[in-house]
C-alpha cells in the first residue's frame, strides 16, 4: 500500500555499515519501522542521513505492506525545517531525550492524530523561543494525556500525589510522593510553554523530571530510563 503522510523521527539504528532502522511516528498510521539502505554509501549520503536526526517532521511518501516488518520509503522531504533546534545546545539536548522518551513510550500501530499535532506543534513552538528551560517537563507531562494517564487532578488540594493510580490524597502511600515533590509536580501541572521559565530552580527541576521519568514507569509496561538522561542534566545544571 502506497500511503503519504506526515512523520516524525522517533530514532534512527546504523544496520551493519551502510544502512538504517529508523521509527517514525506518522500521522497516517502511528508508530512505523523503516529501512534505509545505502544511507552511509551514496553521494548524498549527508543529506540523507540529516532527514533522520530526532524529532525532525517529514513528508513522507513510502510503502507499507503492514505485516509487522520493516517498511520502505519511496520518497522523504523534510515537512517542517527547523531553524534553531540543531544548532542550539540546549535544544538539541533537549530533543535527543524526549525522542527517547518518546521511543520507549509510543508503542501503537495505529493513528493518534491528536498525538501527533501535539508534538508537532510544540517542536516549532521549541524552535521558535528562547526560554525553554522547562520545555521537556511540560511536553512530557502533556504527552501523557494522549497516552492514557494523565494525572487525575480533580483532588489537587490533597496534600500528596500517588504515582500508580495517578491521583491525590490525603495520605501518604508506598507509591506516593512526598508533600513538597508534590506541590513541585502541582506547579508542572499548571504549567504552559509560555509561562515563566524559571519557576523552578535547578534542583527542583531535577527532581520533577525524575518524578516524570518514574510516573512513565508506572504506568508504561517495559519503559526504560532514557541515556540521554545524564547528559541532559549536565547541560542544564
Amino acid at each position: 500500500m502506497l500511503v503519504k503522510t506526515k512523520a516524525i523521527v522517533l530514532s534512527s539504528l546504523k544496520f551493519q555499515e551502510k544502512s538504517l532502522i529508523v521509527k517514525c511516528f506518522t500521522l497516517s498510521h502511528g508508530l512505523k519501522s523503516y529501512f534505509v539502505r545505502d544511507a552511509f554509501s551514496s553521494r548524498k549520503a549527508n543529506q540523507k542521513i540529516a532527514y533522520f536526526q530526532p524529532l525532525t517532521i517529514l513528508e513522507i511518501e513510502a510503502v507499507h505492506k503492514n505485516k509487522g516488518t520493516l517498511e520502505n520509503f519511496k520518497e522523504i522531504k523534510i515537512g517542517s525545517p527547523f531553524h534553531s533546534i540543531h544548532s542550539d545546545i540546549y535544544k538539541s539536548t533537549i530533543v535527543m531525550f524526549i525522542s527517547e522518551m518518546l521511543h520507549h513510550s509510543i508503542h501503537e500501530e495505529e493513528k493518534n492524530e491528536p498525538l501527533f499535532t501535539f508534538l508537532e506543534t510544540a517542536m516549532h513552538w521549541l524552535d521558535n523561543h528562547d526560554e525553554i528551560a522547562n520545555f521537556h517537563l511540560i511536553l512530557l507531562l502533556e504527552t501523557t494525556k494522549y497516552l492514557g494517564f494523565y494525572p487525575d487532578i480533580s483532588d489537587m488540594d490533597m496534600p500528596f500525589f500517588e504515582m500508580n493510580e495517578g491521583v491525590f490524597t490525603p495520605f501518604h502511600a508506598i507509591s506516593s510522593l512526598t508533600e513538597h515533590e508534590s506541590n513541585l509536580f502541582k506547579k508542572l501541572i499548571d504549567l504552559k510553554f509560555d509561562n515563566n521559565q524559571k519557576i523552578f530552580h535547578v534542583i527542583e527541576r531535577q527532581i520533577v523530571l525524575r518524578i516524570l521519568i518514574d510516573y512513565y514507569s508506572f504506568h508504561l509496561d517495559g519503559f526504560r530510563k532514557p541515556k540521554s538522561l545524564d547528559v541532559l542534566k549536565e547541560v542544564f545544571s
